[in-house]
């Protein structure tokens, strides 16, 4: 079984039994008071198996599906045998790394929370278009491809500015950190990656 689909299926049986348990919710959730006040550590990484209903789950599962397969066996195809297991680093530190702000703004707050797979997977798809540049991504209301690193700039510039509007009720901010942790991570792994992307782009 790959590393994508083993993150996907644990996912979604973590987040259908946590939509019928509110206790298992209120304990695996991201809460950045109870982690400074409690040490409950768990909670950088427990709430990615959660989601806030099957919409929030299905569209950061089929994004996860679209590209964690291609970063997946792009790093399988560069370092062998250590492929998946980098590919499941890069989810986790994307998962911690992408909440990692947003602690040190709300570690005072007890009642901000946060939930979802969301960080992580910006940060496996900001992967994809490191490793992957001449790749494009389709939208269904959009059905024009637009090649992956003009998304990826457009996507960072546009979760900064909703992030700092603070106008809604989704986590901009991790999208944009998760994003930057994605590229950051697959750099350190063989910054070869990056010469390639800046050739093929420039």
């Amino acid at each position: 079984m790959s590393a994508t689909l083993f993150i996907i299926i644990a996912t979604v049986l973590a987040s259908i039994y946590a939509f019928g348990s509110g206790r298992m919710f209120e304990r695996l959730k991201f809460n950045a008071f109870a982690i400074r006040e409690h040490r409950q550590i768990h909670r950088f990484f427990t709430y990615g198996l959660l989601h806030v209903d099957y919409m929030h789950l299905l569209v950061n599962m089929i994004v996860l599906f679209s590209f964690g397969r291609n970063v997946e066996h792009m790093f399988s195809a560069h370092f062998g045998n250590a492929g998946s297991l980098f590919f499941l680093l890069l989810y986790l530190v994307g998962l911690v790394g992408s909440v990692i702000p947003g602690y040190f703004k709300h570690s005072k707050d007890p009642y901000y929370n946060a939930v979802g797979a969301s960080g992580a997977v910006s940060a496996v798809l900001f992967a994809s278009i490191l490793v992957y540049p001449q790749g494009s991504i389709m939208f269904i209301f959009f059905p024009v491809p637009i090649p992956a690193f003009i998304f990826g700039i457009l996507y960072l510039v546009y979760s900064a500015y909703m992030a700092k509007r603070g106008s809604d009720n989704v986590g901009h901010d991790v999208h944009f950190w998760g994003a930057i942790v994605g590229v950051l991570f697959t750099t350190l792994l063989d910054p070869g990656f990056v010469s390639r992307f800046i050739h093929y782009v420039f």
